[in-house]
């Protein structure tokens, strides 16, 4: 197919529980020339749940995981002198072989800032943009991965965030934000939501560990609820400031889950694929 005919590219963001994932969903459905990347599909910007290998380390996973060697090498994408693997793409029973590969990923502080945002300029540097869709792939685990383990501050990530602009400069595309006004009660969604079928909760254990763990989290004791709500109050100012500062002319922000067809059809890109 070909995606040229859609010259506006869009970025999807809100916190976690603003319905990212439904909204993209949307507007594939409703924009068929677009080319659609979601959370741990290979991306040509931002690499979540993709571990960011160099040719010895990917030698070294083929070699831990003989039984999985062709499936690794299928979800693996060669990118200059490093190997990608989309590792969240292979289903397997093999114990900690999620965990293991998860340690190569760009976030989690596996790499020093330095590293980490040159990683990101060079990948947003090469890309085309145009005719694609992108869930959290701009702010998500960028932020979170600045916020908690970096331990950036607030104007340092402006300035992160203006530089890339400046990379970004002649490219069309837009930021749209879904925004959740009741942190408090999106959480409660989403812990409902994302649980198995006996009511055991998937998510937001996770989130809660996430959070704890980091150096960030650390240091400044957040635990609990009241400390993701802590957290999440804080990344959702901080986006809506470099919506406001940063990006001004390229963002369109929508309450989360009150937007219409309507809304989405007036999109450039869209109107014609109502």
């Amino acid at each position: 197919m070909d995606h040229t005919n859609a010259q506006t590219s869009y970025f999807v963001e809100g916190i976690q529980g603003a319905g990212k994932t439904t909204f993209v969903q949307r507007l594939a459905d409703m924009g068929k020339e677009y080319q659609v990347f979601r959370e741990g599909d290979f991306s040509p910007v931002e690499m979540a749940w993709c571990a960011y290998t160099t040719e010895k380390e990917y030698g070294e996973v083929l070699e831990r995981y003989p039984a999985l060697r062709e499936e690794i090498r299928e979800k693996t994408v060669a990118e200059g002198e490093r190997k990608i693997i989309c590792y969240t793409r292979i289903l397997t029973d093999i114990p900690g072989f999620h965990k293991d590969l998860e340690r190569y990923e760009i976030y989690n502080g596996n790499l020093d800032r330095e590293a980490f945002e040159r990683v990101i300029f060079s990948r947003f540097g090469r890309w085309s943009g145009q005719g694609q869709i992108f869930e959290c792939s701009i702010f998500q685990n960028i932020v979170e991965n600045q916020m908690l383990y970096l331990m950036m501050t607030d104007a340092e990530i402006l300035e992160f965030y203006r530089n890339l602009k400046d990379i970004l400069a002649g490219k069309t595309y837009r930021i749209i934000y879904l925004d959740v006004e009741n942190i408090a009660e999106g959480i409660d969604i989403i812990r409902k939501e994302r649980s198995d079928e006996e009511g055991r909760e998937l998510w937001f254990p996770m989130m809660l560990q996430y959070l704890e763990t980091s150096p960030f989290g650390k240091a400044n004791a957040l635990s609990g609820p009241e400390g993701l709500l802590e957290h999440l109050k804080r990344r959702r100012e901080l986006e809506h400031r470099i919506l406001e500062e940063v990006f001004r002319e390229q963002s369109i922000v929508f309450p989360a889950k009150k937007y219409t067809r309507e809304d989405i059809a007036a999109l450039p890109g869209f109107a014609a694929g109502t």
